[in-house]
């Protein structure tokens, strides 16, 4: 054994490795960490000096899978690399790396730098042969054993799980009882909430609507510790109800094996990337009707199609998923297709002024092929004919809808005065249990007392202001029905166009009712004899209704020469648009390039069709005031400057961005002034002349030269 060990060993450092998987084998398991310490004295006994002896213990509590998070490794690798080691002690092989490849390159490393690898029996130069094959053969049996304990552990896993018996962290509406049952909370509040996000899930169908109504009402969210198991209450968050949204165990279902990890490589190393749900029918374990649950398997999975068909991500040209119904002006935002190519047609919005129009448009061969796009259409044809078909369709039958309405309003008020009783009960409660505990202390002991009086005054605030917070919502929200409100809701409810126009109703909820009811919406257009789309409705039914709209043709539309003979008299008496606009709108004169839903004449409409028709505008005596080039100070404006130098006002702000001239007022919202002095004025002008000889003009613009204009046309 010390024939291995030679001079050149010698002058070098012994390093002793120390690797445990877990802290807890770390506290728990004593005597191996012991025995990892002791090979230092065996590094003293084969000729190293005390001082030339380096314990690197940094990795305990490390798994030795990967060399990820292992810096003593890394360390180690580096010096070995570097031919600063002379030999490297280990308890076992494993200790080193879990990792063929980790070990292997180790191992090559330590041949070529002539490194010594010991442990607790033998000492192996790994440019022997002999030793390197051996060593070679324990690296592949300690990554064997790896894979070996892993394979043990995930069976027993598993076989625990197929029989339910798995005990996992309960989520939040679920406790585990003492014989390993799992049960509904006992806590009545948490199962209302976690009930109610389910029932709102139903009515608005998105997880960010849920998140809008509890924090709308003022309700709060539960939360429950995994380790500790304590409960705490939290502002509504997105990602705690789409938990409860995606978790089958809400549906009764004990499940394992919904996920899966992947590993990727980053910057050469291997990398454990986040987890993704598998599809039902991979997961390893499914046991339906296990416990209680909060909604059945049916719902449970119509909710899993309804979350699928609400992310935004990658969905414009995919034909099974249309988004979830959002805030925009178009009505069938995601229920298009396009009837030349069958793919899905994204909604596309115009500013015009203050004005914002939508059109449906297939941009499926534009994106994927790079081709011109397929056809757009305007949306405000087609919604009006889509609506005016829905209220054919929802005129009220044999039901009377009127009566589910106001039982649907009564319950929702319940539902919501039920969670605030629960909340106050809970804040009486607390406030009740910091009485008791002040009330049980000696009063002489002021230590404690003082803390303690402390806490009951601060849960004596919180049940105040939850007080208060619950009277500013039955204020705002729960309102008692009476009899004159039942009597509208039953009028309204036989009322459909009144209340799908109402301010109250809002485009989400338009959305909403479409969605109901219809499946799809495909477009073809129709050029000859005449422009007009068709409009195929397939229905939640199955059954389709087609019908043709008329096509705008895209230009400037026509105006009646009465209404642009009004404007020119209206313009020339001095009033500027805005009232112009009023006055029309007075006069119920039509306005042509008006939108569904939106006032007739705008200011910004009316300014479009002046400039498009070529009509000026009188300016009013506010408009002729002439501006201020100067000021009593002596401080110039913009226009003031460039009208002193002959230049524009846009070569006065090119100057300003290239810190040519400074503002010595500088103003965002108002006009800027600038202080010129004779030397500046030369300065300035020079500047001027040299541009204007490179042949820039006043606005900054370089004139094309011949030669150029040649080469434009090359």
């Amino acid at each position: 054994m010390m024939e291995k060990v030679g001079g050149a060993h010698l002058e070098r450092k012994a390093v002793v490795y120390l690797r445990q998987s877990s802290l807890r084998q770390v506290r728990e398991n004593r005597e191996s960490t012991a025995r990892q310490y002791a090979l230092r004295d065996r590094a003293l006994r084969l000729g190293w000096p005390a001082d030339n002896v380096e314990v690197v213990d940094e990795d305990l509590g490390q798994s030795g899978a990967s060399t990820q998070g292992r810096s003593g490794f890394q360390k180690l690798a580096e010096e070995v690399a570097q031919g600063k080691v002379g030999a490297l002690f280990a308890l076992e092989v494993s200790r080193l790396a879990r990792s063929s490849a980790d070990w292997h390159r180790l191992l090559e490393l330590a041949g070529l730098a002539d490194v010594v690898i010991g442990d607790e029996e033998a000492l192996y130069n790994p440019k022997d042969y002999n030793d390197r094959l051996l060593l070679g053969l324990k690296g592949q049996f300690a990554d064997a054993e790896l894979y070996w304990m892993r394979l043990r552990l995930d069976g027993g896993r598993l076989s625990k799980a197929r029989r339910g018996e798995l005990v996992f962290p309960a989520p939040t509406g679920y406790v585990w009882s003492a014989d390993g049952h799992l049960l509904m909370d006992p806590n009545e509040e948490v199962r209302r909430t976690v009930a109610l996000v389910f029932e709102r899930f139903d009515v608005d169908g998105s997880g960010r609507k849920v998140v809008r109504y509890f924090t709308k009402h003022g309700l709060q969210m539960p939360m429950r510790d995994a380790a500790t198991g304590e409960l705490r209450w939290t502002p509504p968050r997105h990602h705690w109800v789409l938990h409860l949204l995606r978790n089958p165990i809400f549906a009764g279902v004990y499940a394992f094996g919904r996920n899966e990890s992947r590993k990727v490589l980053v910057d050469g190393q291997i990398r454990q990337r986040g987890q993704r749900m598998l599809p039902i029918d991979r997961w390893k374990v499914c046991i339906r009707d296990h416990h209680p649950a909060y909604l059945t398997w049916e719902k449970y999975v119509a909710n899993q199609e309804k979350l699928r068909g609400n992310n935004s991500r990658g969905w414009r040209h995919t034909v099974d998923r249309r988004g979830a119904a959002r805030e925009g002006a178009s009505l069938l935002q995601g229920l298009v297709l396009c009837g030349r190519c069958g793919q899905r047609m994204y909604t596309y919005y115009h500013r015009h002024g203050s004005d914002i129009t939508a059109s449906y448009a297939c941009t499926a061969s534009e994106i994927k092929e790079g081709a011109a796009r397929c056809w757009s259409t305007s949306a405000a044809p087609i919604d009006d004919a889509v609506t005016t078909l829905l209220f054919k369709v929802l005129q009220p039958a044999d039901i009377d809808l009127s009566l589910a309405v106001v039982r649907d309003a009564e319950r929702q008020d319940a539902q919501i005065e039920r969670q605030w009783h629960l909340r106050l009960e809970r804040a009486h409660y607390d406030a009740r249990l910091a009485e008791r505990r002040y009330k049980a202390v000696d009063p002489e002991n002021r230590t404690v007392t003082r803390t303690l009086e402390r806490e009951w005054n601060e849960k004596l605030e919180a049940l105040a202001s939850a007080e208060r917070d619950f009277q500013a919502a039955r204020s705002r929200e729960l309102v008692e029905l009476s009899d004159e409100t039942r009597a509208r809701i039953r009028a309204l409810a036989k009322d459909v166009p009144s209340v799908w126009s109402a301010p109250s109703t809002t485009q989400e909820e338009r959305k909403n009712i479409v969605r109901m009811l219809v499946e799809a919406v495909t477009l073809s257009p129709i050029d000859v004899p005449r422009r007009l789309t068709r409009v195929q409705v397939l229905w939640v039914t199955g059954a389709v209704t087609e019908l043709q709209v008329p096509r705008p043709a895209f230009g400037p539309v026509e105006i009646p020469a009465d209404t642009l003979a009004l404007i020119k008299a209206l313009t020339f008496e001095g009033r500027p648009d805005s009232e112009i606009a009023d006055e029309l709108n007075r006069r119920n004169v039509p306005c042509p390039t008006a939108r569904l839903g939106t006032p007739d004449w705008t200011e910004a409409r009316l300014r479009l069709i002046r400039y498009r028709r070529g009509l000026p505008r009188k300016r009013n005596r506010r408009g002729n005031k002439a501006p201020v080039l100067q000021r009593e100070d002596g401080l110039y404006s913009s226009r003031g400057v460039a009208n002193l130098l002959g230049i524009s006002i846009g070569m006065v702000d090119e100057w300003i961005a290239q810190g040519h001239i400074t503002p010595t007022i500088r103003a965002r919202q108002a006009a800027s002034w600038f202080h010129l002095s004779d030397t500046d004025v030369a300065r300035l002008s020079k500047l001027r002349d040299q541009r204007a000889a490179q042949g820039y003009g006043r606005g900054g613009r370089r004139h094309a030269s011949p030669i150029d204009k040649e080469e434009q046309y090359e």
